[in-house]
């Protein structure tokens, strides 16, 4: 693994995040991950932050709010496939790393895994996370965004590694 600033690449996560991010958490022997692509790289409170998203109704949050860790891998070339998987499949249902054919490796300076081979990690310790207020939210967005009333909660993660795998 090759260290690197956690804004050396901010114009490329900035880019792919779109396409899609590994979003991955683990807790009591249990990992899961997930496919993002909202998200935010830069700094508050005088900390690196990686700021993701997580709808209550998903494994992944309950792991994260066990765990309040996560890692953040995102592929620096075509991973459509285990993307898709992630994004669509239940981690309560299945181990969704195996099906996609991925593998985890340990995290550096967190419990979390990140995923092998993605090319870039950020790994985040949770600083602090706010359950979204559906009436501050612009209704426009609301409307298109959360039509089910499933808003999210904002995890702000202090990046506490950030490196490519070699």
């Amino acid at each position: 693994m090759k260290q690197v600033s956690y804004n050396e690449y901010a114009a490329k996560v900035m880019e792919g995040l779109p396409q899609g991010a590994f979003l991955t958490t683990a807790h009591a022997g249990k990992i899961n991950s997930m496919t993002i692509g909202w998200g935010s790289l830069g700094v508050m409170w005088r900390k690196p932050v990686f700021l993701v998203m997580v709808r209550p109704s998903r494994f992944t949050f309950e792991l994260i709010e066990k765990s309040n860790e996560f890692t953040v891998s995102v592929p620096l070339h075509d991973m459509k496939q285990a993307l898709s998987l992630c994004g669509t499949k239940s981690g309560r249902e299945m181990d969704k790393l195996a099906t996609a054919g991925l593998k985890a490796v340990p995290g550096q300076t967190i419990a979390t895994p990140v995923i092998a081979g993605c090319g870039l990690h950020y790994e985040c310790k949770v600083i602090y996370k706010q359950a979204m207020l559906p009436d501050a939210l612009e209704k426009e967005l609301t409307q298109s965004c959360y039509p089910a009333g499933d808003h999210h909660t904002l995890y702000y993660g202090e990046i506490t590694a950030t490196y490519l795998d070699e």
